[in-house]
């Protein structure tokens, strides 16, 4: 795995000339080899200390089977800032990830990807650092607009941000309020839908990112 890296305690004005610079460097593409592994991946924080609890749960593809369950923490250096998440959780998370040995084909995050107002959501950012593929599935929309789907699952319309398709809202379950699915790196669109779904039991939640969450919650 090739791993580029910049600081992470940094200023907000640097910060965000790195996010435009990543982003340039996304990349969306069919994914050609089958996909055995994926992980899902959460973060939480200490309720007292300024310290970020990181999680990830890795599972066989499609059958979900619980591959393993890995938690790290360390001290946070960056702010809450919207739109810059990723310079608060990702370092934590980037530990758990470039740490962990064995194979993972699909790497999927409770945040955004493309679907950012520069192009870098926390599974683009991570993507690009690691060079692996990512996929963002998100509670809420961060920018853009679209149409309600259909309320069956599977039902999905376009995130549209500046003429530009950035997402997908997508149904995981009937009935239930979508998610946001957005490509992070080395995915397409399609793809990461597709995965999403397969990943959808009985919760709106996808289970990498469901489980991933309760094991930080739990953890804390």
């Amino acid at each position: 795995m090739n791993v580029i890296s910049h600081d992470w305690n940094i200023r907000l004005t640097e910060a965000k000339q790195i996010q435009k610079s990543l982003a340039k460097k996304v990349k969306q593409r069919v994914i050609q080899k089958s996909i055995r592994i994926i992980a899902g991946f959460d973060n939480t924080y200490h309720r007292t200390e300024n310290i970020s609890i990181a999680g990830m749960v890795v599972l066989a593809y499609p059958s979900l089977r619980i591959i393993d369950k890995v938690v790290h923490e360390q001290p946070v250096s960056f702010p809450y800032i919207p739109g810059y998440l990723s310079f608060r959780e990702a370092p934590a998370l980037m530990s758990l990830i470039t740490s962990y040995i064995k194979p993972v084909d699909v790497l999927i995050f409770d945040g955004h990807g493309l679907a950012h107002p520069r192009g870098l959501g926390i599974a683009s950012h991570i993507g690009v650092l690691t060079g692996r593929s990512t996929i963002g599935c998100a509670k809420k929309k961060l920018v853009g607009e679209y149409e309600l789907p259909g309320n069956d699952k599977g039902n999905s319309s376009e995130l549209v941000y500046k003429e530009n398709v950035i997402g997908r809202v997508l149904r995981t379950k009937t009935n239930v309020k979508p998610v946001f699915i957005s490509a992070g790196h080395m995915i397409t669109l399609d793809q990461a839908c597709e995965i999403i779904l397969n990943c959808s039991g009985g919760y709106r939640i996808p289970e990498p990112t469901r489980l991933a969450h309760h094991l930080v919650s739990s953890y804390r």
